[in-house]
């Protein structure tokens, strides 16, 4: 898990950023990465290809302990590395798989006689290197994704015909009530400036529920007493951090699909619990008999589930299915604090 105190900005700095080394994700990739490594190593190295397995159960003796020592020395570390400038970082961290592979060496030297060798620490720190230079081209590779996908959550969040609506039922009730009109415009302006917002940063939950419920006040305003909405909330740690406008569009679907189309009144239940991992978000709301007449596309969810991947990697998941005749959606995403 990343280092809870600073959560990092997914738009990368200019210079060379090390991987989060407590991402499930990254640990896959580097276990991959170096298997394919020390693979193609036996075999530009073999000569008989009837040697080639015990030469690569030799050569695994050898780097897969000293692989899984600089992979947790790199996770217990990671929050110092992180702190560390380019290219403080990256040498200390080629270091550290230098030393691993050193010791490792060393350990098999004393029990089979022998002396260690010089060549394995340096191997390791080259292949180390090459690790890490390649998760930096593959960042800034990303970067113009990253990008991309803040520009098309932008347009893709709020439907305009949300706004349209939300303008429409505030005009109607504007010479009724004029306060309750006001304040319905004011819940606007917000929604408006979380859009506009920087949102290459994690917010705090407690302010994603703050928004999500002025947004449902507003479609209240066309709905009425159709809306209804049962919050399980106090448990969310109020410290959790999420990725911005996270609920929004949820709920947004929820109302569109679920609420809309029905005649007589429905529910939608958010419930936000702490898990031993993280946070789990759950929505679900009634799937009405004209469903099939008001389909979905699934771009609040596409677009969502790219964010959850550049916020996370593999950290987070997002499953969607539909039981007792309703529509549900939870997230899991993992812990994240702003202390």
């Amino acid at each position: 898990m990343a280092d809870a105190a600073s959560p990092a900005p997914i738009f990368l700095e200019q210079r060379q950023r090390l991987p989060d080394f407590r991402n499930q994700g990254v640990w896959l990739r580097l276990l991959l990465a170096a298997n394919v490594l020390m693979l193609m190593v036996a075999l530009i190295g073999n000569r008989h290809l009837s040697q080639l397995p015990r030469e690569l159960v030799e050569l695994a003796a050898l780097v897969e302990p000293a692989l899984l020592l600089t992979l947790a020395l790199w996770y217990l570390l990671s929050p110092r590395l992180q702190r560390l400038t380019s290219p403080w970082n990256m040498g200390v961290a080629v270091l550290l798989a230098m030393a691993a592979m050193a010791g490792v060496d060393a350990v098999l030297a004393l029990a089979f006689h022998s002396l260690p060798s010089w060549r394995a620490p340096v191997a390791a720190g080259l292949a180390a290197a090459l690790l890490l230079y390649w998760f930096g081209l593959r960042s800034r590779a990303q970067a113009p994704a990253l990008a991309e996908a803040r520009l098309s959550a932008l347009t893709a969040r709020i439907r305009p015909h949300f706004f349209f609506n939300s303008l429409n039922a505030v005009l109607g009730i504007m010479r009724e009530d004029a306060r309750r009109a006001e304040t319905a415009l004011e819940e606007l302006a917000e929604l408006f400036r979380a859009l506009m917002r920087d949102n290459r940063e994690l917010t705090l939950l407690s302010e994603e529920i703050a928004l999500a419920r002025k947004y449902l006040d507003i479609e209240r305003l066309r709905l009425g007493d159709r809306l209804q909405v049962i919050w399980t909330v106090d448990a969310c740690p109020p410290d959790a951090l999420a990725p911005p406008l996270l609920l929004q569009p949820l709920l947004e679907n929820a109302v569109y699909h679920g609420i809309e189309p029905l005649a007589e009144p429905g529910e939608i239940h958010v419930c936000i619990t702490p898990t031993s991992a993280g946070v789990r978000i759950e929505i679900n709301n009634p799937i009405a008999a004209s469903r099939e007449a008001r389909p979905g596309n699934h771009m609040a969810m596409e677009n969502l589930h790219e964010r959850l991947m550049l916020f996370y990697d593999l950290e987070a998941r997002l499953e969607t299915r539909q039981a007792d005749g309703r529509y549900w959606v939870r997230v899991d995403l993992p812990m994240r604090s702003a202390r």
